[in-house]
């Protein structure tokens, strides 16, 4: 149970990166955005509230086998994160790379109320900050998105 719970925790390992685990986390969130791009909205919803609900599981038991909150290996917040930046945008290459920058900006940089997100306890507050990141994203993305479709339409 121990090495289900650490690959899901670590997203397939990508939070053993020896630098930037928080990067890698999030590239997996991209591919597996990119695997489920193509089956719509509903699809791409619910695979978020699945990742964020199994994530908030896996993160809780994973700080227990760490012995420490929000472990850098424990990247499986990443991936939700990233997946949320994504939710109702286009499935386009310069969208996914924007959303995959803002998100890393976001998550970095943890504007209110993320800061206090990711105090709360458990798997809870592993997985709340980054889906504050990811939203924050997300709204900047849709707003990006709007302006350069509106201009590109004009």
């Amino acid at each position: 149970m121990r090495i289900f719970i650490l690959a899901i925790a670590t997203a397939g390992g990508s939070g053993y990166a020896p630098i930037a685990s928080g990067t890698f986390g999030s590239a997996v969130g991209l591919l597996l955005w990119w695997a489920i791009a193509g089956m719509g909205a509903a699809a791409h919803a619910i695979g978020l509230v699945l990742v964020v609900l199994i994530g908030i599981w896996a993160a809780d038991r994973a700080q227990a086998i760490f012995r420490r909150h929000d472990d850098g290996r424990i990247t499986i917040d990443e991936v939700a994160g990233m997946l949320l930046s994504l939710l109702f945008l286009p499935a386009r290459a310069e969208v996914a790379g924007a959303a995959f920058l803002l998100f890393r900006l976001f998550d970095i940089w943890k504007p209110a109320p993320a800061r206090a997100a990711e105090r709360l306890p458990g798997g809870l507050g592993v997985m709340a900050d980054d889906l504050v990141a990811g939203l924050y994203a997300n709204l900047v993305g849709q707003l990006l998105w709007r302006v350069i479709f509106a201009e590109a339409a004009a």
